[in-house]
């Protein structure tokens, strides 16, 4: 995650309040190579303690977060993906009670939004730098 783009990712967080686990793998390098280690710029924990969390030290499991992809530029389909496969990789491996996944971006696109909508607790959210 750029600077700017940890900028942002906090300063949703901070209107959002809760815990916050940023950088936090949602899958690890297979030793066989069958697959890459895949990371989610942040999750937050809604209700948590107001402060940062170390992801070695968090637990989702049976607690309701919040997925964010960053992006600091305008809505892309590489956000859209990564919002959308990042929520699934979530619920898959991670076992929380329900997951919110939220592409975080500095200017919206009216075509590309509403597909990405049409999807279950999927929302795009704009900051301005």
């Amino acid at each position: 995650m750029s600077k700017l783009e940890k900028l942002l990712t906090r300063k949703y967080w901070k209107q959002i309040g809760g815990t916050l686990i940023e950088e936090f793998p949602l899958v690890f390098k297979d030793k066989d190579g069958k697959h890459e280690k895949r990371t989610i710029d942040a999750i937050i924990i809604p209700g948590g303690k107001n402060k940062i969390m170390h992801w070695r030290e968090a637990s989702l499991e049976g607690k309701e977060v919040i997925a964010v992809q960053t992006k600091a530029r305008r809505l892309g389909m590489y956000l859209m993906g990564q919002a959308l496969f990042s929520k699934k990789l979530l619920e898959k491996f991670h076992r929380p009670k329900k997951v919110a996944s939220v592409a975080l971006c500095t200017k919206d696109d009216d075509i590309l939004r509403p597909f990405l909508e049409k999807h279950s607790n999927i929302k795009v959210v704009v900051l301005e730098k």
